[in-house]
């Protein structure tokens, strides 16, 4: 018999659990937090991708984990532990979904405010419609993300997170569900606060139609109101643009100091 084939025929069903707990739980969490993180799960990204960015992100990040529970292989433990970790997974990359949504309802809010919602177009990463000013906030978002490195940020804090919440020691707490859940408030309070200056200034000029209105009644209001509406919204938007940068960068901090806080 062969060295090697002899090797193969010697393993017993501790070593198999030992290699299995060492490297498929972090894989699983690590998995879900892929399939969920932007950019890397959006239909941009294949799921043949996504698994081999898992597959390679767990052989790097495994030797600097703690030890993890061996269980056997095969039993309802471990596949509960694994859908654990992908619960988890799932819920630390769904912070950074929040964030991303926050500026495409932020663009969707000016869109709509300025008459520039009539330019939709097909948003190829989730596939719905969505409003050119949304898609454009988006994609600078996207780059901003990756400039600023936040890709490899969030992979620290979710290789962190097998120390804050390690594997085999239940779900996330009910308080950590809780305030991910009010994750839907803040994305709502974020969006509206960003565009709050598009908001104002149309109101300000819709007010201002209005006195025309009543003032020159044989004015068609409408046709003119439309295109002037539409071009001040471009200056407005123009003018506020320029801070959404540090704002971006701001959310993004406390997005991150939000996921390292999840405890079990």
């Amino acid at each position: 018999m062969e060295p090697g084939l002899g090797f193969i025929l010697n393993l017993d069903g501790a070593e198999i659990s030992s290699w299995v707990s060492r490297y498929m739980w972090p894989f699983a969490r690590i998995a879900g937090f892929f399939m969920v993180m932007p950019l890397f799960g959006t239909r941009l990204v294949t799921q043949r991708v996504r698994l081999y960015l898992a597959l390679a992100t767990t052989v790097v990040v495994t030797p600097l984990l703690p030890p993890m529970p061996v269980i056997e292989s095969l039993s309802v433990q471990t596949m509960i532990i694994i859908a654990q970790q992908i619960f988890i997974g799932i819920a630390l990359a769904f912070a950074l979904e929040i964030l991303m949504n926050i500026f495409i309802m932020s663009g969707q809010l000016v869109a709509m405010q300025t008459g520039l919602g009539m330019a939709m177009m097909v948003d190829p990463s989730n596939g719905v419609n969505v409003a050119v000013v949304a898609q454009w906030f988006l994609i600078f978002v996207n780059l901003l993300f990756i400039s600023l490195n936040g890709h490899l940020v969030a992979i620290e804090v979710m290789t962190d997170s097998f120390y804050t919440i390690p594997v085999g020691e239940g779900m996330l707490s009910g308080n950590t569900l809780m305030e991910v859940a009010l994750l839907a408030q803040w994305m709502f309070s974020a969006a509206i606060v960003l565009a709050l200056p598009a908001i104002a200034a149309m109101l300000v000029v819709n007010i201002a139609f209005g006195v025309m209105a009543r003032l020159a009644p044989q004015l068609n209001i409408f046709a003119v109101g439309f295109p002037v509406t539409m071009m001040l919204g471009l200056i407005v938007l123009w003018i506020t643009f320029s801070g959404y940068g540090d704002k971006f960068s701001g959310l993004l901090s406390e997005t991150f100091q939000f996921m390292r806080s999840y405890r079990a």
